[in-house]
């Protein structure tokens, strides 16, 4: 066992991924540690405030965990891109009585400086960031609050980056993933690469810990990942059936639904390159989505949150791994066992 790990009591390499937008509960996180592991709380798109009541809620039952954060590294957009894609889009929003074409492109940054902070002044174990790499200044702060920094990256490029800055270990993510790519260059096309011949190249470019995610399914997955040289892994897509999960009703039941057949990387949902289920919104929007985020992510927003509410999977971000098949309704600690259960 890696000290890594051990340093926390983590006996079990197989953690829950941070997944941002309601799935990643305090209690899906606490399950994880309760199994052995350890799980992330999903910063991005909540508050500073709203981050603070969870992390409250899951150091109350005394368990590690960590705590993921969307680094701003905005993919600007310009306005008659976003104009020509909000009109296109918007036949899908007057089903709903939404009005898209009437704003301006937000380009916010998910409340950085707010949510450093707050984990600055009140640190949890880990920390781990995506879509950007923080400055130097910020990781050596956690650290010194006795917080282990990890930096999602997709490459040995990244890698090598991440640790020229100090981070503790990196979280290797394949294009296998569901939902967001961690790429630091959203803007250009995924390489996909199997997710331990790239857990290999990165154990060759840097000297970092390294923990591997993306389409991991079964525990034939995980131990392929730990033996190219991975110290533990990272689920998420398996977990969102599970009983623990705040996924929503109709994205738990399209992850086994027949009638979706696959997965496609996409931007058309949020501007940036995202895994999910192809839909009707991807069949439709895919070939003309401009990159541009979180621009499309707050144009689309409205829309996305009525038709879940409606259960209309058509127009819902489905995101989905590769694996989404072996996802199953059960305890989020069974599910966690049975994949390390050839370790």
């Amino acid at each position: 066992m890696s000290r890594l790990l051990s340093d926390l009591g983590i006996d079990l390499p197989v953690l829950a991924a941070p997944m941002a937008g309601g799935p990643s509960t305090p209690a899906l996180v606490t399950a994880a540690a309760r199994v052995g592991g350890l799980g992330f709380l999903a910063g991005g798109y909540k508050t500073a405030q709203a981050l603070a009541g969870q992390i409250h809620t899951v150091r109350a039952d005394g368990v590690p965990f960590g705590v993921n954060l969307f680094v701003p590294n905005p993919v600007p957009i310009s306005a008659e891109a976003y104009r020509g894609y909000a009109q296109a889009v918007q036949p899908e929003a007057e089903l709903y009585g939404l009005k898209l074409t009437d704003g301006d492109p937000v380009e916010d940054d998910d409340q950085w400086t707010d949510k450093v902070d707050l984990l600055t002044a009140s640190p949890v174990p880990w920390v781990s960031f995506t879509f950007g790499i923080p400055d130097r200044a910020v990781g050596d702060a956690l650290r010194r609050a006795d917080t282990t920094v990890l930096q999602n990256v997709t490459s040995t490029d990244e890698a090598r980056r991440a640790a020229e800055i100090g981070v503790d270990a990196l979280i290797v993510q394949a294009s296998t993933a569901g939902g967001h790519s961690a790429t630091l260059t959203p803007e250009r096309p995924l390489t996909p690469v199997p997710l331990p011949e790239l857990v290999g190249q990165v154990r060759d470019a840097v000297t970092l810990p390294v923990i591997a995610t993306g389409g991991i399914a079964t525990p034939a997955d995980v131990a392929a990942a730990l033996h190219a040289g991975a110290e533990a892994v990272m689920v998420g897509t398996l977990l969102l059936r599970t009983d623990e999960s705040g996924a929503s009703a109709p994205h738990k039941a399209a992850l086994v639904d027949p009638a979706f057949e696959t997965t496609i990387v996409t931007r058309a949902f949020t501007g940036r390159p995202a895994r999910a289920l192809r839909n009707h919104f991807t069949d439709r929007f895919d070939a003309i989505a401009p990159a541009g985020y979180p621009a499309l992510h707050h144009l689309t927003g409205p829309l996305r949150k009525a038709a879940t509410a409606a259960g209309d999977t058509r127009l819902i971000h489905l995101w989905a791994g590769t694996g989404h098949r072996e996802a199953r309704s059960e305890p989020a600690e069974q599910a966690l066992a049975r994949l390390a259960s050839r370790l």
